[in-house]
């Protein structure tokens, strides 16, 4: 298997500038591809990767781009595939037409690919074609190295993001078995009754991000002063960003080192989010992300993720008798009596069990 590990890079002066080159060269060589592509498309045609390569190498040649030569040839090829990927996600019907890329945007990347082993950690710095040896903030030991991927954020900061050949090791745990009822004001409700509170990051930082935006609004465009309170802004995100992260790997380690079968609602989150009253709570909380680290971490150490159907009334069932309760549809009721066998039920703590039974349910089925 591959997976990411991300290191802080500090890269000098020198190799900061040459960097900032290789992030416009990709800009330029992407957008010049989209636009071939753009035109044969409009006309009836079609432009393929060889096509725009054969591009590159034709403006490499020109005098006029001679400092393409100076940025990694690699990372220049990547551009191109990803704009040929880009493509084929929009004929699949995956994604949108292919944007151009602005030089405005604040993140900017590239990908550079590991051949002759041009690419190695080497004590504590990172050996990175054309830039060399970029001191770089080891976390863990890595494997072999396919790819890394060079980003600048928004706060200036930046990061080596490594593809490295993983083999997990299939962790062993009690063989149980859980269902989550993910929600806003706690987390997450499991079947054996536990809450987990939601951290709520964005909301904590409401007040302090609103008064450095109001700030940053006052600022004259294009001023230096205006850059630095740009920078406040970000850091403001980014350590919201770094919260919640942290929150989502520790929740998602624990559940899948103490559980052998996870069963998780199949949840409409993009439809969630389109109730403007729910939208901005909906997406501090990162369900999505959270459901995404428990499916590859169940991937790698051999543990089941289970999903239940989308409209499965796990909130409306009663978990003793089976019987549906329409009444409990509305999001204020938190707890409600059975009108047939009387059971008292908290809404979250009952979905959960619902989730279990249903998704056991499903995984013996789909067993027959």
């Amino acid at each position: 298997m591959n997976k990411g590990i991300k290191f802080r890079i500090y890269p000098n002066k020198e190799q900061e500038n040459l960097i900032l080159q290789t992030f416009g060269c990709c800009r330029l060589i992407y957008n010049k591809g989209l636009d071939m592509r753009d035109k044969a498309y409009k006309n009836g045609e079609k432009a393929n990767y060889t096509q725009t390569s054969a591009m590159l190498t034709n403006l490499k040649s020109d005098d006029n781009f001679s400092f393409l030569k100076l940025v990694d040839s690699i990372a220049l090829q990547q551009s191109l595939r990803d704009l040929d990927r880009a493509y084929q996600n929009f004929f699949k019907k995956r994604t949108k037409f292919p944007q151009f890329k602005s030089k405005h945007n604040i993140h900017q990347s590239y990908r550079t690919l590991n051949q002759g082993n041009n690419i190695r950690i080497v004590g504590n710095y990172l050996k990175l074609p054309k830039l060399g040896y970029v001191k770089a903030k080891q976390s863990m030991e890595v494997g072999h190295i396919n790819n890394v991927t060079i980003e600048k954020t928004p706060t200036g900061k930046y990061f080596a993001v490594l593809n490295v050949d993983f083999e997990p090791e299939f962790k062993q745990n009690n063989g149980n078995s859980i269902g989550i009822d993910v929600g806003l004001k706690e987390f997450y409700t499991d079947s054996n009754g536990n809450k987990t509170d939601n951290p709520k990051y964005l909301e904590k930082s409401a007040k302090k991000l609103k008064r450095e935006q109001r700030r940053l609004s006052r600022k004259q465009k294009g001023s230096k002063n205006r850059n630095k309170q740009r920078i406040r802004v970000a850091r403001v995100h980014e350590k919201v960003t770094n919260q919640r992260n942290d929150f989502l790997q520790k929740e998602s380690t624990r559940l899948v080192r103490e559980n052998q079968t996870i069963c998780i609602e199949d949840l409409n989150i993009k439809g969630m989010i389109r109730n403007h009253r729910l939208a901005r709570a909906i997406s501090s909380v990162s369900w999505s992300k959270f459901f995404t680290m428990l499916e590859y971490k169940a991937t790698w150490y051999g543990n089941t993720i289970i999903r239940v159907p989308t409209f499965y009334p796990s909130s409306q069932t009663c978990s003793k008798c089976g019987q549906g309760n329409p009444m409990v549809k509305n999001l204020w009721v938190r707890e409600w009596e059975c009108p047939f066998c009387h059971t008292k039920h908290d809404r979250d703590y009952n979905a959960s069990i619902n989730i279990l039974n249903k998704g056991l349910s499903l995984a013996q089925d789909s067993g027959k």
